[in-house]
């Protein structure tokens, strides 16, 4: 062995340790672990710079930053309640082929997000026994198509910068989607036995107040709360209803609205949406006819006109050209319209804001403006539907071969900013820079294992006594330590690192790469043993009050599944010859 190949080992080594220990981000680690290589010479800067054009790499980029968009869908979340409908088997059925078909298209972190709310308050059945399977359903839904997962474009960079040919949308769906129903049926069998009804975790509250008026003429006039669907909002809660200066409070479900009603939700702001979709509520946005797709979070400031006087008195509207939405006031509970509330100094306000906000020279005077928040769904409806629509065609144009599938992105990217449905600002906000970082180092780190001949090193070592017993069992051992790495650190790290060597395997067997580089790739993404693989485990950990050992006795029938569907389909779909 060579002082370059031992000094390529030893960074790897210490590559691994940081990734599993855990104390700094994997993009750090990549970075400069990729910067020591390039400094010593192990490969050309030129060289280095020319993995950040690589096409798979800009297809992540791009295809992330269309999802700021098409995350603003309300699609799933409204077939949430639909989906839990029926007996326990039946509702984790739908809800697994749902999430699963949603998670091929579209980012599962995303996915998880927007049912995680619905989820935790059904009434049908009890959060623990949804999370974890609906987690796991994203996790898979994302090996269907090459855009499914992060992963599956970090391995399609990989390999066009190796020179192998690139993946298309669909190739990965044969063996994707046996394992899809694999998995599901392993769920099916257990999941009623193994996961316990557990009640829902307690939340504490965000302290933000939000108000909506029933209109004269609301189709909810007469119904009650229950009936006028105002106690299954996911991410809101009525927790009073002022009528005719009386504070109704706790409000019952058979209390029956009227018009004139104010009602008052707490939780999350950035919701606000839910409030704008339920025909005959109105907001003080909406009563001004301002825009209430970002929200302005400010302070009053010590020197402020507004203390001790309500937002009525001082005409808040025609002063600052902004309405408020929310007002929290420390742990204190606030009563009665926020018009009426007299104003104190450190009060905190959530506005909405018209065009001339940041113009009026009033603003640093009575506030302090702490944070711009965006509401997470569309406002409208509809532009939803466009987004998902303008998607949609991009995937069928790419599929049938009409146009590439980068430039279709990059298109529908370019039409979207032009329309309005995002912003530069909100693109710049939302760019994956670690992600970049991450992608763009692991070509240079595989790029200098391959050139040292350490990636052959590692795959002998590691095929020692294996390759005498044919491809499969090589095949299996780079399926189960990918797995392995998976469970131990991000999927995008493991799926990093196994690539040179499982590119190595197939050198060393004189064999074609593509099955090997696909145990790779399905095998990052098999990562259902503990919350720590990947990000979506951990989102749903605490809502539905999961331990280690549920993870462990729900996680690994499936994951055993997972390897062996993924080790008999993979070479009848990516033949070794």
């Amino acid at each position: 062995m060579s002082l370059q190949q031992a000094l390529v080992l030893a960074g790897l080594a210490w590559l691994v340790f940081e990734l599993i220990r855990g104390r700094h981000a994997p993009a750090t680690v990549f970075g400069s672990i990729a910067l020591v290589f390039v400094v010593v010479d192990f490969i050309s800067v030129k060289d280095s710079l020319a993995q950040f054009t690589n096409e798979g790499l800009v297809t992540v980029v791009v295809l992330l930053l269309l999802s700021v968009v098409l995350d603003k869908s309300r699609l799933l979340e409204r077939a949430a309640e639909a989906l839990l409908r029926g007996g326990y088997r039946w509702a984790l059925a739908k809800l697994y082929a749902a999430t699963a078909l949603y998670s091929a298209f579209l980012n599962n972190t995303a996915v998880v997000a927007s049912l995680l709310g619905p989820l935790k308050q059904s009434r049908l059945h009890p959060p623990s026994r949804l999370l974890l399977p609906m987690c796991y359903a994203a996790s898979l839904g994302g090996i269907l198509t090459l855009v499914g997962t992060s992963t599956n474009l970090l391995m399609n960079s990989l390999m066009v910068g190796r020179g192998l040919p690139p993946l298309h949308i669909f190739d990965l769906f044969p063996v994707g989607i046996l394992i899809v129903v694999g998995c599901a049926a392993t769920m099916l069998l257990t999941y009623p036995r193994i996961l316990k009804a557990m009640p829902p975790a307690d939340e504490a509250p965000t302290g933000y107040f939000l108000e909506a008026t029933v209109t004269p003429g609301s189709p909810l006039v007469g119904r009650t709360v229950e009936a006028g669907g105002l106690r299954r909002l996911s991410h809101l809660f009525l927790t009073e209803i002022v009528r005719d200066g009386r504070v109704i409070a706790p409000v019952e479900p058979d209390e029956a609205l009227q018009a004139g009603d104010l009602l008052v939700f707490t939780g999350d702001i950035t919701r606000l949406d839910l409030l704008t979709q339920i025909d005959g509520l109105k907001t003080h946005g909406q009563h001004y006819q301002l825009p209430l797709d970002n929200l302005v979070e400010v302070v009053v400031a010590a020197n402020s006109t507004l203390a001790r006087r309500t937002i009525k008195e001082v005409d808040f509207r025609s002063q600052f050209d902004a309405a408020v939405v929310a007002v929290r006031r420390g742990s204190e509970r606030l009563a009665g319209p926020i018009a009426n509330v007299p104003l104190e100094v450190g009060d905190t306000l959530v506005l909405v804001v018209g065009k001339d906000f940041d113009k009026r020279n009033n603003l640093s005077r009575n506030f302090v403006i702490v944070s711009r928040h965006e509401v997470q769904k569309f406002i409208d409806p509809r532009k939803g539907q466009i987004a998902m629509a303008g998607f949609v065609a991009v995937i069928a144009l790419s599929a049938f071969g009409v146009v590439g599938f980068l430039k279709g992105l990059m298109v529908l990217l370019a039409l979207f900013l032009l329309f309005g449905f995002a912003r530069v600002a909100d693109l710049r906000r939302n760019m994956p820079y670690g992600l970049i970082v991450i992608i763009a180092s692991a070509l240079i780190i595989s790029e200098v294992m391959i050139r040292t001949g350490v990636a052959g090193i590692l795959a002998g070592a590691l095929m020692a006594g294996a390759s005498d017993h044919g491809p499969y069992a090589a095949l299996a051992v780079i399926l189960v330590v990918t797995w392995i790495l998976t469970e131990l650190m991000s999927n995008n790290a493991a799926a990093a690192l196994a690539f040179p060597v499982a590119m190595g395997v197939a050198e060393h067997l004189s064999l074609s790469p593509a099955p090997f580089v696909m145990a790779v790739l399905y095998g990052a993404s098999c990562s259902f043993v503990t919350p720590y693989g990947y990000q979506t485990n951990l989102m749903v950990m605490s809502p539905g009050r999961y331990t280690l050992g549920d993870f462990a006795r729900a996680g690994l029938p499936v994951s055993l599944v997972f390897i062996a569907i993924a080790l008999a389909a993979i070479p009848v779909f990516f033949p070794f010859a």
